[in-house]
């Protein structure tokens, strides 16, 4: 019997292929999302890294800058003018403290034309109550301001002061006999105009940017077309401290992504931000994410046009191939497979053709072979009656004549006609078991009969279950005459010859067996390797007869084998198939 595995699409070669296919595609598919997603990082982290380059120097040279406007300052604190006009203002002249004015603020605005980034230089004289501005000249003293400027210099590392809106460097000399009360304040006001035109310098991209800040406190000054991020700049700064990344990141600030680059100032205690729209950068690659989407296009349809194609001309042929030899595998032998090209698949259907012609030949020729053989072996069977039986037969009517037992002699001619009818009868190689039992039986009853007074048979009931079973005609008989010729004829008493039958669920066993004392274990080991390895060739009869005629019609599980009894002489097992008591079709 073949074992077969289900037939399943997951076990079919197309599903391998296709497989195989993706597993290819697969590689080539995680590569472009790899390549894309590298492009855009690498593109990022350049733009981040020049943007965090240009911020530092920007910072850094605004640091220098910061530093020479505060040299120029101090040495403003030890010019001499301003100390004789704080010192001897009482004691000038109007003449004098004009020219002392002047020269003052010559040197005031000197410091103002330095650089682009002062607004106004002055300073707060306090003993004499006046404000002098490279600006506006000398005006009244602003006490305000030189308060806020006097309490702004108390704080450490606070070189640019934010006070009322504006930013401011200061210096100042303490007075002597005044206390804590500067005796005079310098004071440069930074141009916040000019700083946010350098910081537009960094807004180079379309809806970027640039903030800087003060630590601790408010915006200083904003550059850029942000308008929505500069209203919520508490938030995004709490943001981006929040992140580990301390010179650049990626943050989301009123719904929208930005790239953002970071450089802090310790001397200034200031930061500048610099936000670039995440879309600037993956703009550039537009035109390469659209090629993307169209190689992932392409590959799915050269998988779709690839998997149709090895389904059309492979896997269905194929599937047709498996299917012809299911169905020949069922007995169909009518099966022809058509196929047009001349291909690999048109030589395999061509050859399994051929195969199915030869092999229904073969089938035809080796079944009509057995029928033959199978006819001439019980033909050569029914040639084989025993004259000796037919003379002890003869014999028997002979002594029942002369003792006038008509009666007997009626019913034993009966019993021997039926016995030759059956065995002479040509109608049909198979009978029912009932039949074949009962022509046993009568041979055994017409042996009694000559065996009487030194032999014992116990022949039991067939059951009614197996009555209908089929088998081939003359299996039994003949080992019931094999135990009476060659084991029970010779004992002068107490022969016995025991026939029963034995039933399980799937076979029916006929068992005879004997107590002749003349089987030796030569013999029976003989017998039995005859049975199992003999030769076709060989003359076939008796046993061997049987047990051929067995297996050629249920199968090599089946047949004839045979043991040492029980009751010491041969044992013989007919094996034939039960299916639930339907007769063998």
């Amino acid at each position: 019997m073949i074992n077969r595995q289900p037939f399943t699409l997951r076990n079919t070669i197309f599903l391998r292929l296709l497989s195989t296919f993706l597993l290819i595609m697969l590689p080539i598919l995680l590569f472009g999302v790899y390549l894309y997603n590298w492009i855009v990082q690498t593109a990022s982290e350049d733009i981040s890294k020049t943007a965090v380059s240009q911020l530092t120097f920007y910072i850094n040279d605004l640091e220098k800058e910061i530093e020479r406007m505060k040299l120029l300052q101090f040495g403003v604190i030890e010019d001499e003018d301003l100390n004789e006009l704080t010192l001897t203002w009482d004691t000038m002249d109007v003449f004098k403290r004009t020219e002392k004015i002047n020269s003052l603020r010559k040197r005031l605005y000197a410091i103002q034309n330095s650089s682009p980034y002062i607004k106004n230089v002055s300073a707060h004289i306090y003993p004499i109550f006046k404000t002098i501005s490279s600006a506006n000249g000398p005006s009244e003293f602003d006490t305000e301001r030189y308060n806020g400027l006097r309490s702004a210099l108390s704080s450490r590392n606070n070189q640019i002061i934010e006070w009322n809106g504006g930013l401011f460097l200061s210096a100042a000399k303490q007075g002597v006999t005044n206390g804590n009360q500067p005796l005079f304040i310098i004071e440069i006001e930074l141009d916040q105009e000019r700083l946010q035109e350098a910081l537009g310098q960094f807004n180079t991209y379309p809806g970027s940017g640039t903030l800087m800040t003060k630590e601790n406190t408010s915006v200083i000054l904003t550059s850029g077309s942000l308008e929505h991020l500069w209203q919520d700049i508490p938030a995004t700064i709490a943001q981006i401290k929040q992140n580990p990344v301390h010179s650049t990141g990626t943050f989301t600030i009123s719904g929208s992504r930005y790239y953002t680059a970071i450089a802090s100032s310790d001397y200034l205690n200031m930061s500048i931000y610099r936000f670039i729209p995440e879309q600037i950068i993956k703009k550039p690659l537009d035109k390469f994410y659209l090629w993307a989407w169209l190689f992932i296009f392409v590959a799915i349809v050269i998988i779709a046009i690839y998997a149709f194609s090895t389904y059309k001309f492979i896997h269905k042929p194929l599937l047709t191939l498996v299917k012809s030899f299911r169905r020949m595998e069922n007995g169909d032998l009518d099966v022809n497979i058509q196929h047009e090209s001349k291909d690999e698949l048109g030589y395999l259907y061509g050859r399994f053709n051929q195969m199915v012609t030869n092999l229904g030949s073969l089938i035809d020729q080796v079944y009509k072979q057995k029928i033959m053989t199978q006819r001439a072996e019980l033909k050569q069977l029914q040639s084989q009656i025993n004259p000796h039986f037919l003379y002890n037969s003869f014999f028997i009517l002979r002594t029942m004549a002369k003792i006038g037992d008509v009666e007997r002699i009626g019913q034993f001619v009966t019993q021997l006609g039926e016995y030759f009818q059956f065995v002479t009868r040509n109608a049909s190689d198979e009978v029912l078991l009932k039949q074949e039992i009962h022509h046993a039986r009568m041979y055994t009853e017409i042996q009694e009969l000559r065996f009487s007074r030194r032999i014992r048979v116990q022949f039991d009931a067939l059951p009614r279950e197996i009555e209908q079973v089929s088998v081939p005609r003359l299996i039994v008989q003949p080992i019931i005459e094999n135990a009476f010729e060659h084991s029970l004829e010779q004992m002068k008493r107490s022969g016995n010859i025991m026939i029963r039958f034995e039933l399980e669920e799937n076979e029916i066993r006929i068992i005879v067996e004997d107590n002749g004392d003349s089987l030796t274990d030569e013999t029976l080991e003989r017998l039995s390797d005859t049975l199992d390895n003999g030769d076709e060739h060989e003359e076939t009869t008796g046993l061997v007869n049987i047990h051929r005629r067995v297996q050629m019609t249920f199968g090599e599980a089946y047949g004839l084998r045979i043991s040492r009894s029980e009751l010491g002489g041969l044992k013989g097992i007919i094996s034939i198939p039960y299916q639930g008591g339907d007769a063998h079709d």
